[in-house]
């Protein structure tokens, strides 16, 4: 954005109940401050110069778009004056500010006031602190200039020196162990190109991971999952810390033309919305990962990480050493975490595409190679191809990372993740989360695969430690949510993992995973007929006929209802196709509630000749509970290594 070009005679205006600081960059509602990015806040800056005059497109482009800037103007613009309405509750049709003149321009349509000092207005009440000019801030004439940026340049000392003072009382009074917690939001894409959301999704993540590793034990970051959930939202500020526990909020935008790249970024304090820290960097694209730490040093250092002591020289973490050697193979890896982020099977597969086409670019990507196993794992994992086919690939890929890097905290995670799931190597699972938790403390997934695998154990008290610190970490996350939801039930707190449950579902009613916890949870309560209802709630939202006789045998053949469960069953058997990946634990689950002890236990066979994940939780799952007496079901815990100890039926605090 060149809002630098934008010109005002004026700090603050006043409109009805609307009053905008320009210096500040903040406009305010009743005296709470609304979000408005920073295309539209320009354009409303210039409007309220000029009140009841018409402002041409062509004058907005020239002061916001440099004439050597490649842009989609029509689309931008457009896209800012529906967010500027947006913000002021205005719109085209029904318009109480902004007039839209047909093939013309605008006109600002309600009375202004320029608000001075003397005035009083809402803009001295809630000044900025930046320690550094903001871009966008008012143009003076020249006969007025020098004065007041001498008298700003003071006040701006003044106040960066009072800020430090308050800041270092402030984390005197926090208790050493207390983390500061801060939010990356979503980065604004300014290209005009929908097809570039992958490029400022991939900036968004990569600040997240740049942050998350500078200094673990005093700043914590909020994860991408959580995040995300206010991309495109009208949210404010102030509803988003509340919603994620942040005192800071980062905030920016990212506009690339050719081979250059623009970034803004603002560093916000939540507790009075006030804007530390701001800077506009105009960079070549193949120097953007030098950037991102960069701007994570700044930030940094702002927030003074390490309890009141100035953090510098800090190295932006060791992904930087796994830096590709051309900007095409990093791309290529932002593209591929863009689809692999979507968590669906056409996703994985686009995410796989462009991992091999990073590493095709560059074969000593490391991240590429991460990238890869984390696709070809949850792949198998989630039963979307065959397990002993794609966990293999998933392991030579997460090797080959570890080969080119060996502090990669995500490719520790995957070989954690086939160690349980495909070798039972419990031993060597848990030695990889811990590592990989070492390396990047910020890494909400590897919390929360450990935390599953304490569960499988039986260590429960930890499992639900470890759970809850992903959920910090990832606040809003649907899948920690709903893995929080069945270490619950596996630790038989069927009440708690039923409430759990529904709180997920209350977020995203078609998360097709929580219906099989909830459901678990109901039949092991009793409650046979909540767990039918959800089940056909289930198939309504997300599920189809073959989850629906899955779940219907199970739940009518723990009812007492055999005629239903065997009637369910027999359906499932003729839908299922014979080359289903998840078809063993589908039909495990079926023939457990019809109580047809051998068919199960030759489809664990099965499934151990297979190395199935469908294994993993047998130490601890009710569901098997009539079967633990059988001597063979015994022999088969004790070939996948899960043999010995006692099921914890009860954790501290029940």
């Amino acid at each position: 954005m060149a809002d630098k070009n934008t010109s005002s005679t004026s700090s603050a205006y006043r409109f009805g109940v609307f009053q905008i600081n320009v210096a500040a960059r903040e406009l305010r509602k009743h005296g709470v401050r609304v979000r408005l990015p920073g295309q539209p806040f320009s354009i409303l800056t210039i409007l309220l110069e000029k009140p009841g005059e018409v402002i041409t497109r062509e004058e907005i482009q020239k002061k916001l778009w440099s004439s050597d800037t490649f842009v989609d103007f029509e689309h931008s613009l457009n896209s800012a004056i529906k967010k500027l309405r947006a913000a002021l509750g205005d719109t085209a049709e029904n318009s109480r500010y902004i007039e839209t003149i047909p093939r013309v321009g605008y006109r600002f349509m309600a009375p202004v006031e320029e608000v001075t000092a003397k005035g009083g207005s809402a803009a001295d009440a809630h000044p900025a602190t930046s320690g550094s000019s903001v871009p966008g801030a008012a143009e003076l004439s020249s006969s007025r200039r020098w004065p007041v940026v001498l008298g700003v340049f003071v006040a701006l000392i003044v106040a960066a020196s009072a800020y430090n003072q308050w800041f270092h009382g402030w984390l005197g009074t926090r208790p050493a162990a207390e983390r500061v917690m801060l939010a990356v939001l979503p980065f604004e894409n300014l290209t005009g190109d929908a097809g570039q959301e992958y490029f400022s999704d991939g900036l968004t993540e990569e600040m997240i991971a740049q942050l998350g590793r500078l200094d673990p034990d005093h700043l914590g970051v909020i994860a991408r999952t959580s995040v995300m959930h206010y991309k495109h939202t009208e949210a404010q500020l102030d509803q988003i810390a509340r919603e994620l526990g942040v005192q800071y909020v980062l905030e920016g935008s990212v506009r690339r033309d050719a081979g250059k790249v623009r970034i803004s970024a603002q560093l916000i304090q939540m507790k009075d919305q006030t804007h530390l820290w701001a800077r506009q960097y105009d960079r070549e694209l193949s120097s953007l990962l030098a950037l991102q730490g960069e701007i994570a040093q700044e930030v940094a250092n702002e927030i003074e990480l390490t309890l009141g002591q100035r953090h510098e020289g800090v190295a932006a973490g060791p992904q930087l050493a796994a830096s590709p050697n051309s900007y095409e193979a990093y791309e290529l890896y932002l593209k591929g975490r863009y689809f692999w982020n979507k968590r669906t099977k056409e996703g994985f597969e686009q995410a796989a595409a462009y991992f091999q086409q990073a590493i095709a670019r560059d074969a000593n990507y490391a991240r590429a190679y991460a990238g890869l196993a984390d696709t070809y794992g949850l792949l198998s994992t989630w039963y979307m191809v065959p397990h002993s086919e794609f966990i293999p690939k998933a392991r030579v890929a997460a090797l080959k990372a570890l080969q080119i890097d060996e502090d990669m905290a995500e490719a520790h995670a995957s070989m954690a993740l086939i160690a349980e799931n495909y070798d039972y190597d419990w031993v060597t699972a848990e030695k990889e989360f811990r590592r990989a938790i070492q390396l990047d403390p910020g890494y909400a997934t590897a919390h929360q695969w450990y935390a599953e695998y304490l569960s499988w154990q039986g260590r429960f008290d930890e499992a639900l430690a470890e759970s809850e610190r992903a959920r910090r970490l990832d606040p809003l996350s649907l899948i920690i949510a709903t893995d929080h939801g069945q270490i619950l039930f596996l630790s038989r707190q069927y009440e708690r993992a039923i409430e759990q449950s529904r709180a997920v579902l209350e977020m995203e009613p078609a998360f097709p995973r929580v219906y099989s916890v909830l459901i678990d949870a109901e039949v092991q309560s009793g409650k046979f007929a909540d767990a039918l209802a959800d089940s056909e709630r289930f198939r309504r939202t997300v599920g189809s006929n073959v989850d629906l006789w899955e779940l219907q045998a199970y739940i009518n053949g723990r009812a007492g209802r055999q005629a239903e469960a065997r009637h369910a069953l027999a359906k499932l058997n003729q839908s299922l196709r014979p080359s289903e990946p998840g078809k063993v634990p589908l039909l495990l689950t079926a023939y457990l509630g019809t109580g047809q002890i051998d068919e199960v236990m030759a489809l664990l066979q099965k499934a151990y000749s297979e190395h199935s994940n469908a294994l993993t939780m047998l130490k601890v799952d009710p569901k098997y509970d009539p079967l633990r007496s059988d001597p063979r079901f015994q022999d088969l815990l004790q070939r996948i290594g899960l043999a010995g100890g006692t099921v914890a039926r009860h954790v501290a605090g029940q």
